[in-house]
């Protein structure tokens, strides 16, 4: 039974794991490094840049949900985008997304003079941002082994949730004990973004997506379209909304924006890699179906407890129900597997998933938009009321998915 303790093991299975680390592609070290530095830029971003927009230019509620127009407004062009740049290959392309991402902020961090030139600047980190977004997940799993996807996803957002902890970290402690303002941290934030650019460009470049399958709808795929609309919805709400009651119904500081990303990330980097194994043993249909129904308990926590708690524990609930919401958001996992396994075309994945990501930010566009009138003409109770009920449409669309019996090549075996 003491078995475990001999030491002569410990070695051994300390050898076996150099060895598999050793024996992996490259590509995958280059990837997890360059992951790396992009959650750590996140971090720092996330962490600031709902009190950076209160402090530096105190704007209203209904101007907050308005931003979202050219802050969301690259993710509605990201396919036309990518088709630009289809001849670099999504290799080449998230090296490119990651420097505009570098610029973009530095240039907000230092050059924000006024709130009308920031939204320039926010456009260009915003396009970054988005042209990365689709990229990350198809080229995780280019790297994951056959039948093995969501577990190869999980462990890539695992990191990408460690690294985010260290930027919030970074935050907490910077802005409470070191007088860490804005500027520094996006002049970090900057470099990090371009470190991250340095290791994908490093990686092996892969094959350019075949121009004819840029921006192409297929019938095949009208579910996981429409998953991915409802996805674009509910995404928008977490993102501008959930922070927003935060910070401005609970008059709450960078510091517990920072903390509540620290736990919802430290949670997140075990939470994902189980998440992902759990996608690939349970199946698409179940985690979907479950993440909406915990999403409506979820939104209806965001919006109503503060009517039935006091105030100390209405903030407790809206804290739990902002962690969970950032856990929630990693399920976009279970739809970029579930994308893989119908794809008629592997070559399709990548230019999809950017497809994907042009259809979920016109819908996420609307809804910021929408959400910002409902919340200055009726209250922020009724946004996440909306929420509620996309997260129960999304309940009953997701038990619509069967995945078709295909047979996988093996490759990238590790």
């Amino acid at each position: 039974m003491f078995q475990c303790y001999n030491p002569a093991i410990m070695v051994t299975g300390i050898r076996k794991k150099f060895d598999r680390i050793k024996n992996l592609n490259p590509d995958i070290l280059f990837f997890l490094v360059a992951l790396a530095f992009i959650g750590f830029s996140q971090g720092l971003v996330e962490s600031t840049f709902n009190n950076f927009l209160k402090n530096t230019f105190s704007i209203s509620d209904l101007e907050r949900s308005m931003l979202e127009l050219p802050r969301e407004t690259p993710g509605f062009l990201t396919a036309f985008i990518s088709a630009l740049f289809f001849l670099f290959g999504p290799r080449r392309t998230a090296v490119l997304a990651n420097l505009i991402a570098a610029i973009g902020i530095l240039l907000i961090g230092i050059f924000s003079l006024d709130f009308s030139v920031m939204l320039v600047w926010l456009f260009i980190f915003s396009i970054g941002q988005h042209l990365f977004l689709p990229l990350n997940s198809s080229l995780g799993i280019d790297l994951a082994p056959a039948g093995k996807h969501g577990k190869r996803l999980g462990q890539f957002s695992g990191v990408l949730n460690l690294a985010t902890i260290l930027g919030s970290l970074v935050i907490f402690f910077g802005f409470m004990f070191l007088k860490l303002d804005f500027r520094v941290s996006y002049i970090i934030a900057a470099a990090s973004y371009f470190l991250a650019a340095c290791f994908l460009f490093i990686m092996k470049p892969d094959k350019p997506v075949p121009s004819h399958l840029k921006l192409k709808l297929k019938k095949e795929y009208k579910l996981y379209y429409w998953l991915t609309v409802l996805y674009g919805t509910r995404k928008q709400i977490f993102l501008t909304f959930a922070p927003w009651v935060i910070v401005k119904v609970y008059r709450q500081e960078t510091t517990l924006v920072a903390m509540l990303l620290f736990i919802a990330g430290f949670t997140g980097i075990f939470f994902k890699p189980f998440l992902g194994r759990l996608i690939d043993k349970l199946g698409e249909r179940f985690i979907l179906a479950s993440e909406a129904a915990v999403l409506v308990f979820v939104c209806l926590g965001y919006g109503f407890a503060r009517t039935l708690f006091d105030d100390s524990t209405a903030l407790i609930l809206a804290c739990i129900c902002y962690v969970l919401d950032y856990l929630l958001m990693s399920v976009s996992m279970a739809r970029a597997t579930y994308l893989k396994k119908i794809a008629t075309d592997p070559d399709e994945v990548a230019p999809t998933l950017s497809m994907a990501t042009t259809i979920d930010h016109v819908f996420s566009i609307a809804i910021a938009l929408l959400g910002g009138v409902l919340w200055a003409y009726l209250g922020f109770e009724t946004v996440f009321l909306t929420g509620a009920i996309i997260a129960i449409v999304n309940f009953f669309s997701a038990l619509r998915i069967r995945i078709p019996n295909r047979t996988e090549n093996p490759e990238h075996s590790l």
